[in-house]
């Protein structure tokens, strides 16, 4: 209703009110606003259901539109003729009513239209429609017998006038009638689909029920769409559009009235096997004029939004999704309903290239012309951070000299936006942010923005020793020079989806439900905006594997595919964007904070890793003869892991919070051991579908939460790695059961962030693969955080708002 409402306040220039639109209605009377509105909306042609009845009709001439011609609406027409015959005294049979029914199909007068048009457009009926999903629904017998449909039709006029028609064999007679007369006449049938009033089973409105009637060798030539994208069954009609060549398909009335997540959806789902050739567009405008306007300006947004992925994922050239436009706004529909084009639709002509124009400025737009440009960084809290310049100097300057921000950047803790005392870094001195040019890609949630990763450099050309992605590409090569190993990684996002509501005249944020675990429900009603996140990710090239409700009330996990380590901290980055925006434009807020709430169930990162050599898995065991299921190369690199988790801790769980969520019997990791499969070890081996039995593929890290830089983190991880390749050390046998029963056996892992930082400051071999600079600010960062949050209790809860 608002989006409606701000369309039409905007296209009428009035105040944005239901009042200002009523005046501006009022004052400039119908036939001025139907002019806007169909100006606006661009359309060249009407095609009017007459099954409507209304209070008051206006005529539809040929200065409004050049072509305006009758659907006839076949439910209607029989009720009107019986209701006439009751009047008149008419004794009916089934064979009198078919014959006088065919007959009115034969000679279609003006007597039966619920809209006024021109003479010459008066007997004009371009197609037939049929509402049998109202009545009876779509399971239509195609052999229904003359018997059968005279009982029906005893039974709809023993509850006399006026006339409803339900009986379900009178209305499968009524429409297999009609068909042949279509076939006679070469006119389409329309059929209602999908959604509707509440006096609609929706049930029996799957288009699915058509396939005994389309399998019927007397219409395999008949033409028949599926109106209004068949929603919420789109998949299933565009699978019938793939099968049976007499179904086309129309996604009118579903674009405008779903969401803009649920619009594009359903066109999408009708696009995933329908030829384009088959679907069209309409507006599904009725009594008001705004409705045609409204319907128009939706469905170019839509089916950009559609083409324009479509191209995103290689589906389509730019010039195929040009084609397309032409077809699903104007060529298809004019084939489908044998339309006059030489003489009637050069005004078409005209809106078709101006859409086309529009289509194609808009694929430059965001393509190659851009208006913004976000410059991302991650800083040693964690936080996501940019710089947004102008796409014009982004070329011409930046993406080669970059963009000068100051040397206090990767000092700042999550409290503060000054450096930490014990950083070593200052505000004095500048470095540069150098786009990596390789992650540039256009935001999907932003129009005509883009957004790109970036190295922190002292001088273009000379990296500075504390940048994350030169630090997880500097110990990458390390790995690769002396081990020919390349890391791969795939994470697992978990977060909270809050709403906002207010207690007390405070603001406070809530878990959007109660469920738990893998629940249907909590996924049911995420659903739109996990829809649009996975979209987006797939936009920017980003694999999801699954996702589903977390455990925690409101919690909701996304797995990305494993790559390159590299790749996978770009990824998460962008992930993180992503799930943040989308929630933040459906009125949600998203959190990766370790521990939202202190009474409900923390939230990780997770992280699965392996060893690749020359594309080839290394990780795990050539056969099942080994220890773990793992090669010696495996074994060595997780016990390096395994050996620095204490100190790696500073790195993967970076705040206080991040201890309120490594808790025995969490699920997170409080021991410092490794299990095969066991949840409660923070480091599991994982043996995935696929997989032989008693090999291992990968191994997950468990303690790493959303507030991890993770080119830092993954940096860390590459050297403890490292260090237990060189050293050639070995794992201890592994915990199969929970850890917390044998605590009194085994170390506990930090218990605080003072702890890890305490054991960082001991773990010479990590400072000396990291960089002792970027250590040392690492240590101040997290001493800062400690020190902050040791005197603010409640400081954590606005976290939120950071990660």
């Amino acid at each position: 209703m608002q989006r409606s409402l701000r369309d039409i306040a905007e296209l009428y220039g009035c105040d944005l009110s239901l009042q200002g639109v009523e005046q501006y209605r009022s004052h400039s009377g119908i036939e001025t606003i139907t002019k806007l509105c169909f100006k606006a909306a661009g359309i060249s042609s009407v095609l009017i259901d007459d099954g409507f009845i209304l209070h008051k009709t206006l005529p539809i001439t040929t200065n409004l539109l050049p072509v305006a011609g009758r659907i006839l609406r076949i439910e209607r027409l029989a009720e009107d003729i019986l209701d006439q015959g009751i009047k008149n005294g008419t004794r009916w049979t089934i064979n009198t009513f078919s014959d006088t029914f065919i007959g009115r199909l034969n000679t279609p007068v003006v007597t039966f239209c619920r809209y006024k048009v021109d003479a010459t457009n008066a007997t004009k009926v371009v197609g037939l429609k049929s509402i049998a999903a109202y009545r009876s629904g779509l399971e239509i017998n195609p052999n229904v017998a003359g018997k059968e449909a005279e009982d029906g039709l005893a039974q709809v006029l023993l509850a006399g006038n006026p006339v409803r028609i339900t009986n379900k064999n009178l209305i499968d007679y009524i429409i297999v009638r009609s068909l042949e007369v279509a076939l006679c006449f070469d006119w389409p049938m329309q059929i209602h689909t999908g959604f509707g009033d509440k006096d609609l089973d929706l049930r029996q409105a799957n288009p699915l029920h058509l396939r005994n009637l389309l399998e019927d060798h007397r219409f395999l030539d008949s033409r028949i769409v599926l109106l209004h994208a068949s929603y919420p069954f789109s998949r299933e009609a565009s699978y019938l559009a793939s099968v049976y060549h007499q179904v086309y398909l129309d996604f009118g009335l579903a674009v405008p009235k779903l969401s803009v997540h649920g619009m594009i959806s359903s066109l999408k789902q009708l696009l995933e096997l329908a030829p384009l050739k088959k679907v069209m567009f309409s507006t599904d405008g009725c009594a008001f004029p705004e409705t045609f306007y409204l319907g128009a300006k939706r469905a170019r947004q839509v089916v950009f939004s559609v083409l324009q992925d479509a191209c995103n994922d290689g589906d389509l050239s730019i010039h195929e999704a040009i084609e397309a436009v032409s077809d699903i706004f104007a060529e298809n529909a004019k084939k489908f309903y044998r339309i006059d084009t030489a003489v009637r639709f050069r005004h078409g002509y005209d809106t078709l290239l101006k859409l086309d124009n529009h289509v194609k400025k808009e694929f430059n737009s965001t393509q190659q012309d851009a208006v913004l440009v976000r410059v991302l960084w991650v800083d040693a809290s964690g936080q996501h951070r940019c710089r947004v310049v102008p796409q014009k100097r982004f070329n011409s300057i930046v993406k080669e000299n970059g963009l000068g921000l100051t040397c206090a950047s990767m000092g700042m803790s999550s409290a503060t936006d000054g450096p930490a005392a014990e950083t070593n870094l200052t505000g004095t001195g500048e470095i540069r942010l150098i786009p990596d040019l390789s992650t540039r890609c256009k935001i999907p949630w932003a129009m005509q923005e883009e957004m790109v990763l970036a190295y922190m450099h002292s001088k273009p050309g000379q990296v500075w020793d504390y940048c994350p992605r030169e630090t997880l590409r500097r110990v990458s090569e390390v790995l690769k020079q002396e081990f020919n190993l390349v890391m791969n990684a795939g994470f697992e996002n978990e977060f909270y989806l809050l709403k906002s509501r207010l207690r007390d005249g405070q603001e406070e944020w809530v878990p959007v439900d109660t469920s738990r675990y893998c629940s249907t429900s909590a996924f049911d009603a995420a659903s739109p905006i996990l829809h649009e996140v996975v979209n987006s990710l797939q936009s920017l090239k980003i694999d999801v594997e699954q996702l589903h409700a977390e455990a925690g009330n409101g919690q909701f996990e996304i797995v990305l595919r494993y790559t390159s380590c590299t790749n996978a901290a770009d990824n998460l980055i962008y992930a993180r964007e992503a799930i943040r925006s989308v929630a933040r434009k459906h009125g949600l807020l998203a959190t990766f904070m370790p521990k939202y709430a202190l009474d409900d169930i923390g939230s990780g990162s997770h992280v699965h890793l392996s060893l690749s050599q020359n594309g080839e898995n290394v990780f795990a065991a050539s056969d099942g003869s080994s220890r773990h299921g793992m090669s010696r190369i495996g074994e060595e690199f997780m016990a390096g892991v395994l050996h620095h988790l204490p100190s790696l801790l500073a790195f993967t769980a970076p705040l206080p919070n991040s201890y309120d969520r490594i808790q025995p019997n969490t699920w997170s990791g409080a021991y410092l051991c490794w299990g095969k499969e066991n949840r409660e070890a923070p480091l599991r081996t994982a043996c995935p579908p696929g997989v032989p039995d008693g090999i291992v593929s990968n191994f997950e890290i468990k303690a790493f939460d959303g507030c991890a830089n993770p080119h830092l983190a993954l940096a860390a991880v590459i050297a403890s790695g490292i260090d237990g390749l060189r050293k050639h050390l070995s794992l201890s046998d592994p915990v199969d059961e929970n850890p917390d029963i044998l605590r009194d056996k085994l170390q506990r892992l930090p218990v605080s962030l003072a702890e890890s930082v305490e054991a960082l400051a001991k773990d010479a071999a990590l400072e000396a693969l990291l960089g002792e600079k970027l250590v040392v600010a690492i240590k101040g960062v997290r001493k800062a955080e400690i020190e902050y949050y040791s005197r603010n209790k409640d400081a954590y809860k606005k976290l939120i708002h950071q990660y």
